[in-house]
């Protein structure tokens, strides 16, 4: 599997090595690697780099997710549990709320925020996970 920064770090290079020459690719080729590399380029992954990309992983080790749960909250950078519970099998039974709350932390504070920003709604949305855990707790009680 390849993340979205590989595959865009390849297209990327691509598209520089093959600039300017006439035929050397077919021109299906050429739009279509351009319009990837657009779209990518609104996404995470172009604020990502192997560092980063590394940090990451190894943060998510105790977490013990999958492959393809990794992959997805690396390409997908979620902000909030919503998204983080799309991503990960069954998160209900194999995490308690603290546990989603420290990996939501994990990552808005390693991977780059795709505008550039800190945002205040992730922020929001920990205290917001938090506060609804809490109530469950005590409807539950």
């Amino acid at each position: 599997m390849l993340s979205n920064f590989e595959v865009y770090d390849l297209l990327s290079k691509s598209q520089k090595k093959f600039k300017g020459r006439p035929n050397g690719r077919s021109e299906n080729l050429a739009t279509i690697t351009y319009e990837t590399t657009e779209y990518l380029s609104q996404t995470p992954c172009a604020q990502q780099d192997p560092k980063i990309i590394e940090e990451f992983l190894k943060a998510l080790k105790p977490y013990e997710l999958t492959k393809a749960e990794k992959l997805q909250l690396l390409n997908l950078r979620p902000t909030s549990a919503v998204e983080i519970q799309l991503m990960i099998e069954e998160i209900e039974e194999r995490f308690t709320e603290d546990e989603t709350t420290k990996l939501l932390e994990v990552i808005v504070t390693i991977l780059p925020d795709p505008s550039g920003q800190v945002s205040m709604e992730t922020s929001d949305n920990c205290s917001r996970l938090e506060d609804s855990s809490s109530d469950v707790r005590s409807a539950e009680q």
